[in-house]
């Protein structure tokens, strides 16, 4: 008869997985069965439900775990996770992250909060769904305590106790080595309430902090709804989208992991290139595309980045949405540039290109955006030439005009690209640059593509501006104003329509036309 015991070999590689559970995060992760969805999504709230395992850990998985490890294991840790809808920010930061900790550290008190107590509840009933696993009994040689096992607070027989509830319900009476805050928004209706935002708010400092024991930690796990949401609270002023130790408001320094669906800086955590999408393996191409078409959703659930109703100095009701512009017989087009010193730094080049029809209106027909090399955005800005003749470019004095200038003429003719350059002096701050084009929206709008793929990022920018951190497309913007008040300041007068006299005397050839103008 073959023996069922476990070969020397075998017995010693599990010790060595226990082992890495207990002392890691992530190792932990890969030992449990990690409880994903339910298979009928009517058994989300039985405590016999069904659930399909999460059975690989992606790069931003182990990314988030291994930061929340960080925040557990330091004295007052603080840790801000941004991540899209259906990332499974909540599966790894709200269930297995508490019942990690608490089955290594007897005696821990954990509190989970959500903007509602049902779902507190149904996170701390998938983390007692771990607990209650004969893996976990082995791992950490405790399990759930009979005398206390409701889904919203319960114990284990080591000592560590849990407890969760929604935000604005009120969290008293226990202290907590940790609190985890998720999903505190519940949403687009809530975040625009600015009742609801300084409630939830209130809420986070009057009943969540007061409950952390001395040392104790805090992770917040959300989506962007709004600037000021609650990680917008407590964020400084011009965050943009960075991840590192970021120090806030509060003045605490906050651990921040931001990870848009699709990345947008040269630092993005995971390392990927601008363009490239979260967990590619998981989710197709298409998965994000039915999003796109939502530019607001996009730019704030998704990419992680909300924009304000109204900034300083550009508001958003003068971005005024078009499906189609007008025929390009119709319009006086013109272009400008910003451009960026070096490729894949912190700056942009911008390419724009405006349209003015008959009645003075402001059309955004085309831009381009990127941290290339110089030769790719010269290329791009002879592209744009090509395609919409335009009257005029607008471009700043510089390092990069005085050293890139001939090549840039060069390409032009060879390409047969050709308008006239115009060149503005970088003088005054960026505000000052700005009033012309500004002038111009607050008149007559800006009208914009409304599918177009930048049309978020630009509309950011303009109600950021001028504390957020990119402002390349307002200076390109800016550039075109300027030109566009040269142009119309320098276009000469309508001639009025000849007397008669004036017509005859016209055709004596010893005349000019200053002698007709004396007539």
């Amino acid at each position: 008869m073959k023996s069922l015991r476990p070969s020397p070999q075998a017995a010693a590689l599990e010790l060595l997985r226990r082992r890495k559970a207990r002392t890691s995060l992530t190792e932990y992760a890969r030992y449990i069965e990690v409880p994903g969805a339910p298979v009928e999504a009517q058994d989300e709230d039985s405590d016999k439900a069904e659930r399909r395992a999460e059975t690989v850990l992606a790069a931003h998985h182990v990314l988030a775990l291994d930061a929340c490890q960080r925040c557990i294991e330091a004295p007052n840790g603080r840790l801000m996770l941004f991540m899209p809808p259906g990332s499974a920010k909540s599966t790894y930061g709200s269930v297995v992250v508490p019942s990690w900790v608490m089955g290594r550290t007897p005696g821990y008190r954990m509190i989970g909060v959500s903007y509602a107590s049902d779902l507190a509840r149904k996170l701390g009933r998938r983390t007692r769904s771990i607990v209650r696993q004969d893996a976990y009994k082995t791992l950490f040689g405790t399990e759930i305590s009979q005398d206390s096992s409701a889904a919203d607070e319960w114990a284990l027989e080591n000592g560590s106790e849990y407890m969760s509830g929604g935000l604005l319900s009120g969290i008293t009476g226990n202290r907590a080595d940790l609190v985890v805050v998720d999903d505190p928004v519940k949403g687009r209706q809530d975040a625009e309430s600015e009742v609801i935002r300084k409630r939830t708010i209130e809420a986070f400092d009057d009943d969540v902090r007061t409950r952390l024991k001395p040392g104790g930690s805090v992770i917040v796990i959300q989506t962007r709804w709004h600037e000021e949401d609650l990680a917008g609270s407590i964020l400084p002023i011009g965050y943009s989208g960075e991840s590192g130790i970021i120090r806030c408001r509060d003045d605490a320094d906050w651990e921040v992991i931001c990870l848009p669906a699709m990345a947008e800086r040269s630092d993005d955590p995971l390392g990927r290139k601008p363009g490239e999408y979260l967990w590619p393996e998981w989710f197709p191409r298409n998965h994000w595309a039915q999003f796109e078409r939502k530019p607001r959703t996009w730019a704030s659930l998704y990419q992680q980045r909300p924009a304000p109703e109204e900034g300083d100095l550009f508001r958003r009701e003068w971005l005024r949405p078009y499906e189609n512009p007008p025929e390009r017989s119709t319009l006086t087009v013109y272009g400008g540039s910003d451009y960026a010193v070096t490729a894949d730094g912190g700056d942009y080049t911008v390419h724009v290109v405006v349209g003015i029809d008959a009645e003075g209106r402001l059309w955004l027909l085309d831009l381009w955006r990127g941290q290339t090399a110089s030769d790719v955005w010269i290329e791009e800005f002879c592209n744009l030439v090509i395609k919409w003749k335009p009257m005029g470019w607008a471009e700043e004095t510089g390092q990069i005009k005085a050293s890139l200038g001939p090549f840039i003429t060069r390409r032009q003719r060879e390409r047969r690209a050709y308008v006239a350059r115009e060149t503005f002096p970088t003088r005054g701050d960026k505000a000052i640059r700005a009033q012309s084009i500004r002038g111009r929206m607050a008149l007559d709008g800006l009208y914009v593509p409304r599918n177009a793929p930048w049309v978020e990022q630009l509309t950011a920018e303009l109600l950021t501006f001028p504390t957020g951190r990119n402002d390349d497309q307002v200076d390109a913007l800016g550039l075109v104003g300027q030109l566009l008040d040269k142009m119309f300041k320098n276009k000469p007068e309508e001639p009025e329509k000849p007397a008669l006299r004036t017509e005859y005397r016209a055709s004596r050839s010893t005349e000019t036309p200053d002698d007709w103008k004396s007539a």
